[in-house]
């Protein structure tokens, strides 16, 4: 599977944590955890999570191809799910940059498991680009 936006908000987190430690930020510049809290990074690891078993599941065991129906509904429980968590958050937890690693990485998902995410926003009148957004709040 592809690498999900979690693991760079980790990422982050963990050098701000260590450039705090060895004194190279200030307090005021370890802005990760505040940005990305352990609990607000666990919930969306949990969809992502539902996300990539449904994912599998399209593809597994099939004599033929998921529908786009299929495909499409996978993505909107993503998204649906995704809002409930930035909601648990008051709305703050996915601004630009979380939004476009998120829905980079819907697509990615989708794309290394067959589907091509342009082609089915092509083809039910989605942006290309973009087949979250019909659902997505944030």
């Amino acid at each position: 599977m592809v690498d999900r936006p979690t693991a760079v908000w980790r990422a982050d987190v963990a050098r701000d944590a260590a450039d705090l430690a060895a004194g190279v930020i200030g307090p005021e510049e370890a802005v990760s955890a505040r940005l990305w809290p352990d609990e607000m990074i666990r919930a969306t690891d949990a969809v992502l999570d539902g996300f990539e078993a449904d994912v599998a599941g399209l593809v597994d065991h099939r004599w033929a191809a998921a529908t786009d129906t299929e495909v499409l509904e996978v993505v909107e429980r993503t998204v649906r799910a995704l809002n409930a968590v930035n909601n648990q958050f008051h709305g703050a937890a996915y601004e630009t940059d979380e939004r476009e690693l998120l829905c980079e990485y819907i697509d990615r998902a989708l794309g290394a498991a067959g589907i091509e995410p342009d082609e089915l926003a092509r083809r039910n009148g989605l942006l290309s680009g973009d087949i979250t957004g019909p659902w997505r709040d944030w």
